[in-house]
């Protein structure tokens, strides 16, 4: 079996993109006919910029990078090198090297993105905000965003700290409802990336995501409801290392014929990283 149709399959148990968004871009983006011979390694990254690219690229065993977020969005209507999103895609039809975006489906997915940010924040139960019908066979219960509620109250600082343990961060943006003073934290809204969309209507006592415009925050103050805010990529690289690399390296060596099938490894980028920087 091919590298491409071997992990693809491994991508499609763990989340199947059937529970993507409908307007969102995933699953195999680029697919070049000539692919690497004696490709070996799967690479994975958040984002597929130029730099990740030349990282990936650069590794002769590299035959399929796995990018969470599409890096092919808006159709094109010509390819040219001008283009930083039409040079990564011919760079890597030249190279012989797949790619692939899960996006929306790994953060739907049971034991996705959103459920691992539910693992940081403590001792507690977790639900699917809204639930989705129709799910694939071994995958019932998912759905979108996340309702985190503490098994026994917490301060918000506890919370705060929880948050950048688990998201390895030193900083993140704190909008403190009036109320959590000194009132504990027992229900959390969670949604990985920007949260407006999933979280705006929910009554809990925090939301915790990656962005929030200004005038959102100061609806969710409104509500006496407080806002952690860790940056857009900030809540979803830690998954990469803790979750999907290990997952898809179980399938994939258990999926193996040891007679045919040479050994997969998966990586981790180590230039994909947040643009934005607290200075």
């Amino acid at each position: 079996m091919s590298l491409f149709r071997r992990v693809i399959s491994a991508l499609e148990k763990i989340a199947p993109l059937s529970l993507a968004d409908t307007k969102d871009n995933v699953g195999l983006l680029v697919e070049p006919p000539y692919p690497r011979e004696l490709a070996s390694r799967v690479f994975l990254t958040i984002d597929l910029t130029t730099e990740v690219l030349e990282e990936a690229l650069s590794d002769p065993k590299v035959g399929f990078i796995v990018a969470y977020h599409p890096p092919i969005f808006r159709t094109f209507k010509r390819l040219t090198l001008t283009d930083t999103k039409q040079a990564i895609v011919m760079k890597c039809v030249a190279k012989g090297v797949g790619v692939y975006s899960p996006h929306t489906a790994l953060d739907s997915c049971i034991g996705g993105v959103n459920d691992w940010l539910a693992k940081g924040l403590g001792s507690g139960k977790t639900k699917v905000i809204t639930p989705f019908e129709n799910t694939p066979p071994g995958h019932e219960g998912t759905g979108s965003g996340r309702i985190f509620t503490y098994d026994q109250p917490t301060p918000l600082s506890n919370v705060i700290e929880n948050v950048k343990k688990h998201l390895r961060l030193q900083h993140v943006r704190v909008a403190t409802a009036a109320r959590h003073k000194s009132e504990l934290i027992s229900t959390v809204g969670i949604c990985a990336g920007s949260g407006s969309s999933i979280l705006s209507h929910l009554n809990t006592d925090l939301y915790f995501t990656g962005e929030m415009s200004h005038h959102d925050v100061l609806a969710a103050l409104a509500h006496d409801t407080s806002v952690i805010l860790c940056e857009h990529t900030n809540t979803e690289r830690g998954y990469l290392l803790d979750v999907l690399k290990p997952e898809l390296e179980r399938i994939l060596q258990s999926s193996a014929d040891v007679n045919i099938d040479a050994q997969i490894e998966v990586c981790v980028s180590q230039l994909d990283s947040n643009p934005i920087k607290i200075i």
